[in-house]
């Protein structure tokens, strides 16, 4: 009888272990299905794609980069003091070789005024005579205001503003009579940037007036650089200048300037 309790017992023991090693088992299985998990961002492939910087615009010349960055500046000092937009974009440009000049990059000085009374910073430049004094500013919007200042605040430019807004040939022959520059053809040489560059645009855009089209083309279906060019009596090469063109390429809708330069500039 004992030996039959004693082999039960045997039995019961040996059937407890095996179960328990069962369990242990799943337990290790579990395990492992956890530690795979630790592989898959090693599986994930992902990309990011590159974010492309700012594309800059691009001009065909230093002259309509020079436009594109003070035009509105130009036109507030229009709606301030009615001097027009073109005139002062015109003057600027020539006084400051379209912003590459000396005066305009060391001083902000972009329309050559000189020191007179001026008690603010000063930079000294070869002009009419030797290490002249001129007006430096901090900023270049400032030396568009003094400008504006520089005019309305001297009688002898008075009979300026008796001009139409937008009658800049006016403007640009009665800033020579007064005396703001000895150059003979100055007024020519602001007329002629108001006009290859449709800088008269601006005024009209202040007065709330339509531009002038007369002066543009839009490219039809058939048009070449040559017909265009006969139709406007102007040589390819000149409309090539005008619109700032390497070749002579066109596509329809695209908008030409027409109205060529005057002969004397």
């Amino acid at each position: 009888m004992k030996k039959i309790i004693i082999a039960s017992c045997i039995s019961l023991l040996m059937f407890s272990c095996g179960t328990s090693k069962k369990t242990v088992t799943k337990r290790n299985k579990r395990v492992v299905v956890v530690k795979s998990s630790e592989k898959e961002p090693e599986q994930e492939n992902v990309t990011t794609p590159e974010i492309a910087p700012n594309t800059p615009e691009v001009y065909a010349n230093s002259t309509e980069e020079y436009v594109a960055i003070y035009s509105d500046i130009a036109q507030d000092e229009m709606r301030k003091y009615g001097i027009p937009a073109s005139i002062t974009l015109a003057q600027g440009i020539l006084e400051s070789a379209s912003g590459k000049g000396r005066l305009s990059v060391e001083a902000n000085n972009h329309f050559g005024i000189k020191c007179h009374d001026w008690t603010g910073a000063k930079i000294y430049h070869d002009d009419d005579a030797s290490q002249e004094c001129f007006r430096k500013y901090n900023n270049s919007k400032y030396s568009f205001r003094d400008h504006s200042l520089f005019l309305t605040g001297r009688s002898r430019y008075s009979k300026l503003f008796d001009f139409e807004k937008d009658d800049y040939e006016s403007w640009a022959k009665g800033l020579r009579a007064a005396g703001y520059a000895t150059d003979r053809k100055y007024p020519v040489k602001l007329i002629s940037l108001i006009e290859r560059y449709q800088l008269h645009r601006f005024d009209a855009e202040v007065l709330g007036k339509q531009a002038d089209n007369n002066d543009k083309h839009t490219v039809a279906k058939g048009d070449t650089m040559y017909s265009v060019s006969k139709k406007y009596k102007i040589t390819v090469k000149e409309l090539q200048e005008l619109n700032g063109l390497e070749d002579t390429s066109l596509f329809v809708g695209q908008v030409l300037f027409v109205k060529p330069m005057p002969k004397d500039y």
